[in-house]
């Protein structure tokens, strides 16, 4: 693979909204979207702004090859439009394949959603325990626990003794109900609920522990989660929209898609930085059963592209995609020596540089696989952010990745700047951008 030098591309500022305002989720968006969302989702403004540019009607077929929590994918359906996902990560595959299931008997949903409800507020008022009323634990009262191996995967005091105990006795209800159409449903209620109501999660934006809750209600926060769902459903009762197919699997490789099948991509790929992503969602996937024990975890970032160390393995060669890439050596070997000159020599820290070339090699074996499933013509929008987290070595994602299509036969056709943002390590403002790619075929 040769090594094509970027050209200046010319730089399309949003005028209409705040550079603060850009990432939010503005008020009436809520529906479908809020059901469960990262906190970090790009918005869904962002995606009708290009569902609007690359001119594409009912029977354009999009796809999201980085789905996550779905936003792509929603506002596909609500234009009434085929969408396509991806995601690596069982509770966000889960979470965006519930956010476009809109076929649920409403009525039936809620109904049978208390009667989950009135079953674990009579195991709970058994044990001595009012869900809505602060409790204070009796020393002979044996609470549930996870067990040790499970406990391991979770961030230390993520949820308290109590609250924990109340969860586990409503997912043991829910279970009976694993048979449904809706159980999908209420685990995602579940999951939303755990993390912005029950549980001591705090993000900011890195996922912590903050303001220990000894008690928190838990039943009656799920039920106000089921009330939601429902709502959104109602005001699309007897209306027709395509179907949405959401792929439990790696986005470097599309054997599951029909070729030249997909007219757009609208996407938001990993940054190349020190985030786990896998730990923003480590909670409920722990709780409701998506991860069980370490392998599992691990199986889980296998599928992910290599964006930071603690998703690398033995093995791992998707870096020789970018051997020829001198930029992207160059900033390999910036790190590596600014690594050794502060020496910094944690096991995590001697892979920085490696985890930067396995980061672009993987997005450039992902673009090189997505080829076979583009018309000719397809549109592509890349939102991605320029990073300064290894050792402040800055990465220009959007003009690397910018480049490494073009190697692939892309044409680059601009890249638009979405907004800046603070960088936590250099106080500095960096750029998120949209990368814009056609397909000639």
């Amino acid at each position: 693979m040769e090594f094509i030098q970027s050209q200046e591309i010319q730089e399309t500022p949003k005028p209409e909204l705040s550079n603060g305002r850009a990432n939010k989720l503005d008020p009436q968006d809520r529906a479908f979207h809020d059901w469960y969302r990262f906190v970090l989702s790009f918005p869904p403004h962002l995606v009708r702004d290009y569902i609007e540019k690359f001119n594409l009607t009912h029977k354009s077929v999009i796809l999201d090859p980085f789905c996550g929590t779905g936003t792509t994918l929603v506002e596909a359906k609500l234009a009434k439009m085929r969408a396509i996902g991806l995601e690596g990560n069982p509770f966000p595959h889960l979470a965006s394949s519930v956010k476009t299931d809109w076929n649920l008997d409403v009525d039936n949903f809620s109904k049978q959603a208390r009667q989950i409800a009135e079953k674990a507020i009579a195991i709970l008022k058994s044990q001595g325990i009012d869900d809505n009323l602060s409790f204070k634990e009796d020393k002979d009262l044996r609470l549930k626990t996870l067990s040790p191996e499970v406990e391991k995967l979770i961030l230390a005091n993520s949820i308290s003794p109590l609250p924990l105990h109340k969860t586990l006795i409503l997912v043991e209800c829910l279970k009976s109900y694993e048979n449904t159409p809706f159980y999908r449903h209420a685990l995602v209620a579940l999951g939303n609920a755990l993390v912005f109501k029950i549980s001591n999660l705090h993000f900011g934006p890195e996922v912590g522990v903050k303001n220990l809750k000894s008690d928190v209600p838990v039943i009656s926060n799920w039920l106000l989660e089921i009330d939601k769902m429902t709502n959104d459903l109602q005001k699309v009762s007897g209306k027709s929209f395509p179907d949405t197919k959401v792929h439990l699997a790696d986005a470097r490789s599309f054997d599951m898609i029909e070729p030249n099948s997909v007219d757009a991509v609208i996407t938001s790929p990993p940054y190349p930085n020190e985030k786990d992503y896998t730990r923003t969602t480590r909670l409920e996937s722990v709780l409701l059963g998506f991860i069980n024990n370490k392998e599992e975890l691990r199986e889980l970032k296998r599928r992910l592209v290599r964006s930071n160390t603690r998703g690398i393995y033995k093995g791992d060669d998707d870096d020789q995609w970018v051997s020829n890439f001198p930029e992207i050596q160059r900033i390999a070997e910036a790190i590596e020596n600014r690594r050794i000159e502060l020496g910094k020599d944690s096991g995590f820290e001697k892979l920085y540089a490696k985890a930067t070339k396995l980061y672009f090699g993987g997005m450039a074996k992902h673009l090189a696989d997505l080829r076979k499933v583009l018309r000719p013509g397809a549109q592509l929008a890349y939102v991605v952010g320029d990073q300064a987290s290894y050792l402040r070595v800055m990465i220009r994602t959007g003009q690397i990745l910018g480049d490494i299509a073009k190697s692939l036969g892309y044409e680059l056709v601009n890249i638009d700047l979405f907004r800046t943002r603070l960088a936590t390590a250099t106080k500095e403002q960096l750029r998120e951008e949209v990368v814009i790619l056609k397909w000639r075929g």
